[in-house]
């Protein structure tokens, strides 16, 4: 039986996360607080050419459009949005769909190494500060699934990086690559914790004396 289930994904539980390229070996993917709107907008440009044989269609590289906007805080997460802008630093981002998992209870993610190229904000004096942030995506994103940390968890041509810290163990920081057998899956989170083995009845010797089994 096919455990994969069909379900529509929200844009609510579809969030950002984000860290310093160079960290990957000291902190884990930090949730952007506050995210109001989230953009993403991989495309590829074609053109066409008339010849004496027919049309002829070739394609550009994929670019990619990644867009946040969110209310404006103190984390050290949105500072950083302004280290990039400014100095250059390269960002790790992670797009993560908080209600699509695979059958080792991992969360479908996108993965992308960026650069800050605008950081709009706003300030009007009836709302919230608000910051519009957009990205300069290298290369092309890669799909594929990962943990959330605790922390996370309580908050809600690079190869695919989980959230957890890169080490020498753990090349992937707990994430998994796409497979191409990966389409369509989705297996719900039921709550349930694997079975603990099964007591056994003590059962008498010859003697009387009770042996439990282990």
């Amino acid at each position: 039986m096919d455990d994969n289930e069909l379900a529509y994904l929200q844009g609510m539980d579809t969030v950002a996360f984000f860290r310093p390229l160079s960290k990957a070996k000291e902190m884990e993917g930090q949730l952007l607080p506050w995210q109001t709107s989230l953009s993403f907008d991989p495309q590829r440009d074609s053109d066409t050419n008339q010849t004496k044989d027919g049309v002829v269609t070739t394609s550009s590289s994929v670019e990619t459009d990644f867009e946040v906007e969110f209310i404006n805080n103190t984390s050290s997460i949105a500072d950083m949005m302004y280290d990039s802008l400014f100095d250059g630093i390269k960002l790790e981002g992670w797009i993560v769909y908080r209600n699509r998992r695979n059958a080792e209870g991992k969360y479908f993610a996108w993965y992308m190494q960026v650069t800050v190229s605008e950081d709009s904000n706003d300030n009007d004096p009836d709302d919230n500060s608000t910051r519009d942030t957009t990205f300069s995506v290298s290369g092309t994103p890669k799909r594929g699934w990962l943990e959330l940390p605790q922390d996370a968890q309580a908050q809600i041509d690079y190869i695919f990086h989980g959230l957890g810290k890169v080490t020498d163990e753990d090349a992937q920081g707990g994430g998994t690559s796409w497979r191409d057998g990966d389409a369509g899956t989705n297996v719900p989170d039921t709550g349930s914790k694997p079975s603990e083995p099964k007591s056994v009845a003590a059962a008498p010797t010859a003697d009387g004396a009770k042996v439990t089994a282990k």
